[in-house]
Parts: structure tokens; C-alpha cells; sequence
């Protein structure tokens, strides 16, 4: 941090705060209960949802089909069998000859997450078309781990009023004893708003001097996202 003229050595001891919302949140508290070192100091876990692949993936159970007719497809296409056998060296090598020509304005770990989402998605795909059908752990065998082994001490539970898939209420009702247990806090807040408002940004729309149609639409696309 050369602007606030901070070095590494004041940060070492400062403590980690983890903030995760959705399925991002289920890796929250998944990452606390299944791993015991160097876990944050407290989590705010934000429209938790521990639901199984086909509640939670529209039409789960027929990508399965789909993907055996296109995986034949892609498999046949010019440059797959080099690029699916790629070693990681290969990968760094490639990424940075791509890096070379990407503007600097572009964020290298936005990049470094696309790569691991190019190199992890022919695996998940082939996955899929062997008849995969479920989240492993299962959201059963999730449940049973947070209740026995969750080991953040201070947690925020962040639900929103108009969210039908969140479970932050279960998660709450499954953490309690285990807080309790090691001596923690546990809260709950309820927002107004939706599953995807943590996810919207604050548009300054500027109203002209006059108010049109334009001006309203706008409004409510905000209005309805938070």
C-alpha cells in the first residue's frame, strides 16, 4: 500500500474480516466448518442459500442430456484437445503473452480468476454429461458439518425481506448451538430488498429539467433492484 505509505510487516497482525453472498456465502461458512487455521476473524454471510443443484440451477436435470450431445461437438472442434491438455506452465506462459496486449486498466486478478474458470469448466462440463446431478457435499451433509464443526466465532447473517431462496433462517437456526458452544456471537439482520442487491450498483441518473418517461423507467429499474 505505497499511497497510504503502509508496509507489509503493519499489516501481518490486522484482523480479516470475510464477506460472501450466495453461493459465495455458502463457501463461506463451508471454508469455516471443513478447515480450522487461518480462518477470518468474523463472517457476514449475505442471502445464504444451501439449496441442491436442481432447486438451485433452473432445469438442472436436463444440462445432463444436453451436454452429451454438445461435449462430441466441442471435443471434434479444431484446437480442443491442445487447449484441454495445456500444463499449467503452458497456461501462465499464454496468460502472459495475453497480458502483453490487455489494457493496463484491467484488474490481473479478474484475469487470474477467468483462467481458473477457462481451465476448471471442460472438467465440469464432462462431469455433467456422466449424470451429475447434485452439489458434493450435499446440502444435507453441509448442515451436519456447520452444526459440529463451524469455527468462526463472530458472525453477521444479512438476509433481505424479498428474497425466496435465501435460508439465512436455517443457517441461524444450524449455527446457534455451535456459536454458543465456542463462545461466539451470532446476529441477524433483515434489509429491504432482493436476492440481487448486492449485487447492483447506485446509478446517479440525472433527471433534465424536464421529467419523460426515460426518467421514470430508470427510477424504477433502481428501485426494483434494491
Amino acid at each position: 500500500l505505497p499511497d497510504v505509505k503502509l508496509a507489509a510487516s503493519q499489516l501481518v497482525d490486522l484482523p480479516v474480516f470475510s464477506v460472501g453472498h450466495s453461493n459465495g456465502a455458502l463457501l463461506q461458512v463451508m471454508v469455516a466448518s471443513y478447515f480450522s487455521e487461518k480462518l477470518p476473524k468474523a463472517n457476514a454471510v449475505v442471502s445464504f442459500n444451501n439449496k441442491s443443484a436442481a432447486e438451485a440451477v433452473p432445469n438442472f436435470e436436463q444440462l445432463g442430456p444436453l451436454m452429451s450431445q454438445f461435449m462430441p461437438m466441442l471435443e471434434g472442434a479444431p484446437g480442443y484437445s491442445m487447449a484441454s491438455s495445456l500444463s499449467g506452465d503452458a497456461l501462465k506462459m499464454l496468460n502472459d503473452a495475453a497480458g502483453t496486449i490487455i489494457p493496463d486498466n484491467i484488474d490481473p486478478e479478474l484475469l487470474a480468476s477467468m483462467a481458473q474458470f477457462a481451465d476448471q469448466l471442460p472438467f465440469v462440463m464432462n462431469e455433467v454429461r456422466q449424470g451429475v446431478s447434485e452439489f458434493r457435499p450435499t446440502p444435507a451433509e453441509n448442515r451436519q458439518r456447520f452444526r459440529t464443526s463451524y469455527n468462526v466465532k463472530h458472525t453477521l447473517l444479512v438476509k433481505f425481506r424479498e428474497d425466496p431462496i435465501d435460508e439465512t433462517d436455517i443457517l441461524e437456526e444450524t449455527l446457534k448451538p455451535r456459536v454458543q458452544a465456542i463462545g461466539g456471537t451470532l446476529e441477524k439482520v433483515q434489509l429491504s430488498g432482493n436476492h440481487l442487491t448486492p449485487c447492483a450498483q447506485d446509478p446517479r441518473w440525472q433527471v433534465g429539467d424536464q421529467y419523460t418517461p426515460v426518467d421514470a423507467i430508470a427510477q424504477g429499474l433502481k428501485s426494483a433492484s434494491l
